[in-house]
């Protein structure tokens, strides 16, 4: 009698059928390779570490240890990770900022184990990939708390007149424990230069957080002009960690400022366009308003205070450049022998005017790249007679709601100052209404303002001088462990240029190596530095200060865990796995003999 077909004969074609069609079809499978690399450890190299309460000794045989557990005995391998990632040293920790997401992102690429050794005081947890920092094993050793006063940042004019007022906004404040005695409830808030006391105030510490006060100064107390450093500092709080109890901000005292800004009547072109030129122009700039007609009454626009028409005349006498906005007629009686700029807002024709791109010019290569189409329309734009003995260019011209003729917007012109009753070589107008409203919408429109500002004043100015800086600092003052920030704003693609810096009696010679970007960056020790280029004009101060926001005390946003698997996802194909080919001929060869023993075919 012939055997009948049993469920277990199916289940046995069924898997052999299944294991033969995963093999011819070969789909690729991902498994986690342990062995890929040997372990990572990342090591936070910031200046908390060293600070009051730090745990950088531990933190250093902590990482050893964990570098010493790999697989098979092998060593492992540790990094650095502060405001950048470093190969592995035993110096003490020396970066300004504790910056996790890249060292996390470099150890995925590499693959293997991860541990991160910190004090849990991260800066940039936001940014960190969650599925990163869940297969990380993360060692926590937090610094002990303790009661801190601070100068959290200092800020005002980076360029005044020997005759101004310097007025200082400080932000101060208080973090940790306080002291179970009470203590820390009063500080005196100083202003120091050159080892001599400027300015000094009392104020009242707060419980916590960051509260600020305003210090001023007359700049006449700076017993010489040029670039200084000054020391604004906590004085009397008597607390645990003193290294930021003070900061550095500098600034420039010249004689005489180097452009003077008239504005009868005063408008928000005239506000826009002193507020732009103390950011672009990097001299000091001083601003009048007429808050009367015909003469009346000038105030100074810093702080409203009555200037007489004698003190407005003296200063304009003596500025680079002087910028008559408003209604310019009446501002001709005031005599200059620099450079002028003339801004037109009144008694010009209303409307929708549209500035067209500009032609060739002196400024061409300073406005390209504004996407002219997308600005707003000047609201107006006055008749302008274009100068009938001097060499006049037109640099932007608009039209009337995009049709008719274009009218000149802005006009340069340039000859010899002896033909010129009272004025400088070099002169600039502008007869549009309205601009403002580039800069007050922001993103790439206040870009396109700021440019047509900073390209009229580099022109105007770079008329009485033998050269203009092709680079300067992003900043004066850069904390503890981060480096000074360079900006290419020279002619041309960024290059290469030697600076000498000198602090303290001794003297380096760097190179700047800016990017594509025209940025660079230099890494300095606590100092302050003068700064002066062999080939170019380029003078000033930079100050590296002791101060760094990792001396402060932190809550740990960062905690201690065990992590998840690790090693690197490599893909394998079905044919790699050898206990398929074993499953298919097993139930195939099962399947047969059990066939032959019940007789089946």
């Amino acid at each position: 009698m012939r055997g009948r077909l049993t469920a277990g004969l199916a289940l046995l074609r069924t898997t052999g059928l299944a294991a033969l069609v995963l093999l011819l079809w070969n789909p690729a499978t991902w498994r986690r390779d342990p062995a890929s690399a040997p372990p990572l450890v990342l090591l936070d190299a910031s200046l908390s570490m060293a600070g009051h309460g730090g745990r950088w000794r531990e933190a250093l045989d902590s990482a050893r240890a964990l570098a010493q557990g790999g697989r098979g005995g092998r060593g492992g391998v540790i990094w650095r990770f502060g405001s950048r990632v470093r190969a592995y040293d035993s110096l003490p920790p020396a970066d300004g900022a504790t910056r996790l997401a890249p060292a996390l992102a470099a150890a995925a690429g590499r693959g293997g184990p991860v541990s991160v050794v910190t004090d849990g005081a991260i800066d940039d947890l936001a940014d960190v990939p969650p599925d990163l920092l869940s297969r990380a094993r993360v060692v926590v050793l937090p610094r002990a708390s303790f009661r801190d006063a601070f100068i959290a940042s200092v800020a005002g004019p980076t360029r005044v007149a020997a005759g101004d007022t310097i007025r200082l906004k400080v932000s101060y404040g208080t973090a940790g424990m306080r002291d179970a005695r009470g203590g820390m409830r009063d500080a005196r808030l100083t202003v120091s230069a050159q080892g001599r006391r400027l300015a000094s105030r009392t104020v009242a510490l707060p419980d916590s957080g960051i509260v600020s006060a305003d210090l001023t100064l007359p700049a006449s107390r700076i017993s010489h002009p040029g670039w200084v450093a000054v020391e604004v500092g906590l004085d009397g709080v008597g607390d645990e960690e003193p290294r930021d109890d003070a900061r550095w901000f500098t600034l420039e005292v010249s004689p005489q400022p180097s452009v003077v800004l008239l504005a009868s009547p005063p408008d928000w072109d005239s506000r826009f366009l002193a507020r732009t030129l103390s950011d672009v122009a990097r001299v000091p700039v001083r601003t009048f308003v007429e808050s009367e007609p015909d003469g009346g009454g000038w105030r100074d626009a810093a702080n409203l205070t009555p200037v007489s028409t004698a003190e407005v005349t003296r200063v304009v006498a003596g500025a680079r450049l002087v910028v008559r906005a408003g209604n310019p007629a009446p501002l001709d009686r005031f005599a200059s022998t620099g450079a002028i700029l003339t801004w037109s807002t009144t008694r010009g024709q209303e409307g929708d005017w549209y500035v067209q791109p500009p032609g060739p010019s002196p400024l061409a290569d300073a406005l390209a790249g504004i996407a002219w189409d997308s600005l707003a329309p000047a609201a107006a734009v006055s008749d302008l007679a274009l100068p009938s003995d001097s060499a006049a260019v037109v640099v932007l011209t608009a039209r009337l709601a995009r049709r008719g003729n274009p009218r000149p917007v802005i006009v340069l012109s340039e000859r010899d100052g002896a033909g010129w009753t009272g004025g400088g070589a070099r002169r600039a107008t502008v007869a549009a209404a309205g601009l403002f409203r580039w800069a007050f919408r922001g993103g790439a429109s206040a870009e396109a303002y700021r440019a047509v500002v900073a390209a009229l004043a580099d022109w105007l100015l770079a008329g009485g001088a033998g050269g203009w800086e092709r680079f300067v600092p992003v900043t004066h003052a850069a904390p503890n462990g981060m480096p000074v920030a360079w900006r290419w704003t020279g002619a041309g693609s960024p290059r290469d240029v030697t600076v000498t810096l000198t602090a303290a009696g001794t003297s380096r010679t760097d190179t700047l190596r800016f990017d594509a970007t025209g940025r660079a960056e230099l890494s300095l020790p606590p100092g302050v530095y003068s700064y002066e280029s062999p080939t170019g004009p380029e003078r000033g101060v930079v100050a590296l200060e002791t101060y760094s926001d990792e001396w402060r005390p932190a809550t740990p946003v960062l905690h201690a865990q065990a992590g998840g698997a690790a090693g690197r996802l490599a893909s394998v194909p079905m044919r790699e796995r050898w206990w398929l080919f074993v499953v298919a001929i097993a139930a195939f060869a099962s399947e047969w003999a059990w066939r032959r023993r019940q007789g089946l075919p």
